[in-house]
């Protein structure tokens, strides 16, 4: 049996850096070197430029791309017709007036970009409390986006699958609402904010007690995740065997921290300590290829990039990545950090061309 199913993970994740040239506009064609695919979840970040104009900026194709949420704070669904131009074939145009969110003059950007199906949702119904919306799900990435409609009492929700949730991020559109998140590391009564710095937390009422199942997710009676009659947005994510994981590991606040196996050389890691109040962190690749790293951003935070801390640092490897600082926003002291991280190469391909270490 083949080792992984995904041979080139830029089939269905890709980064792209770019420069912003406001007022004029331009098209972000991705790499050569990436697989060509539409983006159906895109995330913008400036590297550069802190404060309002350094929201961390997502869109989808299934909300359409004049809808936008940012991560960092909590804030309902922006409506900006000279933002996003469009999501193309093989990248995405930016308007001619969009703002320095996305194209202030001379920033650099950096552009995270998921696959799903092309903008091409499957509906189903509201059933008794269960809420009625759609999903576009790419089964072989394990990703799909859901959009649905709250009931206001518990129900479930399909996602399209096919494969059990690791990682679920639901946000209402409606209203300014936490960004929720599911991880499998923790259970399914606890959770964490994708826009704070907040330990893990109890709280019943996000997902009634209930994990996923290959099929639906359980929604709860929190405004947050499921009020009657406001609209909301799950990014939903599977594990792929050498091409994404979803896991955790233990802190020791030590230069020689933990050694995290993924079973793929990684491109893109998101960290977050769930036993304390921490920052979380992302570390990819494509802004800076060479070990060690400590280059930064947050995806609850407006901040540029973070190039100074000698204290929060890691190595992207061939298996995983291996934790080389002291921050408790990556290696608290007995404390429990939770990650995703998706593939650069697959330690091994199907056709069995194994991963380089840098």
């Amino acid at each position: 049996m083949a080792y992984t199913t995904i041979n080139d993970p830029s089939a269905y994740f890709h980064i792209q850096l770019y420069v912003g040239n406001n007022p004029t506009g331009q098209s972000i064609t991705n790499d050569a070197n990436a697989g060509d695919f539409q983006p159906d979840w895109l995330w913008i970040k400036s590297r550069d430029t802190a404060g309002g104009s350094g929201v961390n900026f997502v869109v989808d194709s299934t909300r359409g791309n004049t809808k936008d949420l940012h991560t960092s704070n909590n804030e309902a669904e922006h409506t900006n017709s000279n933002m996003l131009g469009s999501f193309d074939s093989d990248g995405f145009t930016i308007g001619a007036s969009a703002s320095d969110n996305i194209n202030k003059a001379s920033d650099n950007y950096v552009s995270w970009q998921w696959k799903a199906n092309g903008g091409s949702r499957t509906t189903f119904t509201e059933s008794g409390n269960n809420p009625g919306g759609g999903y576009q799900a790419n089964t072989t990435a394990g990703f799909s986006i859901v959009d649905y409609t709250g009931t206001g009492s518990a129900g479930t929700v399909s996602h399209g699958l096919g494969s059990t949730p690791a990682v679920i991020f639901i946000k209402d559109r409606s209203e300014a609402g936490a960004w929720i998140v599911y991880h499998q590391k923790l259970d399914n009564t606890n959770f964490v904010k994708l826009n704070d710095t907040t330990a893990s937390a109890s709280e019943s009422s996000n997902f009634n007690n209930t994990s996923p199942t290959s099929s639906v997710f359980t929604v709860g009676t929190s405004t947050n995740v499921n009020k009657d009659g406001n609209n909301y947005i799950a990014y939903c994510f599977c594990e792929k065997k050498g091409y994404s994981r979803f896991g955790s590991y233990k802190g020791n606040a030590a230069d020689n921290g933990a050694f995290v196996y993924t079973g793929f050389k990684p491109r893109l890691v998101i960290i977050k300590n769930i036993t304390d109040t921490a920052d979380w962190t992302i570390w990819d690749t494509t802004r800076y290829p060479d070990n060690v790293q400590n280059i930064q951003l947050y995806p609850n935070l407006n901040n540029a990039e973070d190039t100074a801390s000698s204290t929060t640092r890691l190595d992207m490897l061939s298996t995983g990545f291996k934790i080389r600082g002291t921050n408790n926003k990556i290696n608290g002291n007995g404390d429990t950090m939770i990650y995703t991280a998706w593939a650069e190469h697959p330690f091994v391909t199907g056709t069995g061309t194994p991963a380089i270490a840098r």
